[in-house]
């Protein structure tokens, strides 16, 4: 085995540790928020735009859900462990998709954690005004995996679709 596999064999690790630094800011930032704001309920950064708002979030994406929250859980978890194990040892060599796959899974591990030991997501992130939702770093993560996920599949498409063209012309 040479160097290089090695360092594509290890690689998929690196970034399980970017999901679990992905964990530790959305952990961090819920502690804050539970520590300072809790007790204040809202704080205005940016009159008109942006406040930090404490939310106990119940149910699913932006409070869906509500009643069904075992359900969701158990949906996340099976979600998140495919994605583990697609990234260990099904991922082709893709920065875009290893990224997307760090920050679904940093995002979902951070608000199972907050659903397994709390019963309820922590919410802080309130841009009023523009945005009817509070959210927290998790549910960025989530939301931006997802946006570059799309991005991944059009580039792929796209590759492959040239890939063809390309061909049909030898």
């Amino acid at each position: 085995m040479t160097g290089n596999n090695t360092a594509r064999r290890t690689r998929p690790w690196l970034y399980l540790i970017v999901a679990a630094a992905f964990v530790a800011l959305d952990q961090l930032t819920k502690w804050l928020c539970i520590w300072y704001l809790k007790a204040v309920g809202s704080v205005t950064l940016i009159p008109g735009l942006l406040r930090l708002t404490y939310l106990e979030n119940r149910g699913a994406a932006f409070g869906s859900l509500t009643s069904h929250r075992w359900v969701f859980m158990v949906l996340s978890t099976v979600a998140i462990a495919v994605m583990i194990v697609y990234l260990l040892r099904f991922a082709e060599p893709s920065r875009l998709l290893r990224w997307t796959l760090a920050l679904i899974i940093g995002g979902g591990v951070g608000n199972m954690i907050d659903r397994v030991a709390l019963g309820y997501v922590v919410d802080m992130i309130d841009f009023y005004g523009i945005w009817p939702y509070i959210f927290n770093v998790a549910d960025s993560c989530v939301c931006v995996g997802a946006g570059m996920m799309v991005l991944y599949f059009i580039l792929a498409a796209r590759a492959e679709y040239k890939a063809k063209q390309d061909g049909g012309k030898s």
